[in-house]
C-alpha cells in the first residue's frame, strides 16, 4: 500500500484498520497495536515501545473511541514517509474518520475556532 499524507489514503487507512479489526476478531487475536502492524508491515514491524506491555494493550472500537486510533495511524504515516509527527495533516485525518464512520460522532482537536474579527 502507497501511504501518503492525504485525506483519500488516510480513508484507506481507516478502512484497512477496520478490516483488520474484525480479520483478528476472527482469528481470535488480541486487536493491539503489535497485531496491527505485524498485519500491515510482517517482518518490517518492530516491537519498539517504550513499556513492554504497551504495545499488547487491547484496542477499542475505532469507531467508538477513535482518538487512539488516529495516534497510530499518525505515527504509521510519519514513519513510513520520515516525517515530523507534527507536520501530518489532522484535518484529512478527522475528514477521513467522518467518511469511514459516517454514523459515528466525529474527531475535532481544534475545537476553537479562531475569530476573524479583530477588536482596536
Amino acid at each position: 500500500m502507497n501511504i501518503e499524507n492525504t485525506q483519500e489514503c488516510f480513508v484507506q487507512l481507516w478502512r484497512r484498520l477496520e478490516r483488520t479489526r474484525l480479520l483478528l476478531g476472527g482469528q481470535y487475536k488480541r486487536f493491539c497495536i503489535r497485531n496491527v502492524l505485524k498485519a500491515w508491515f510482517g517482518y518490517e514491524a518492530t516491537d519498539d515501545f517504550n513499556e513492554p506491555q504497551e504495545g499488547w494493550n487491547e484496542l477499542p472500537l475505532p469507531s467508538l473511541y477513535p482518538r487512539k486510533h488516529r495516534e497510530l495511524l499518525r505515527a504509521i504515516v510519519a514513519v513510513r514517509l520520515g516525517i515530523s509527527y507534527y507536520r501530518i495533516n489532522l484535518r484529512a485525518i478527522d475528514k477521513a474518520y467522518s467518511i469511514v464512520f459516517p454514523k459515528s460522532t466525529p474527531i475535532n482537536v481544534n475545537k476553537k475556532k479562531r475569530d476573524q474579527t479583530t477588536s482596536s
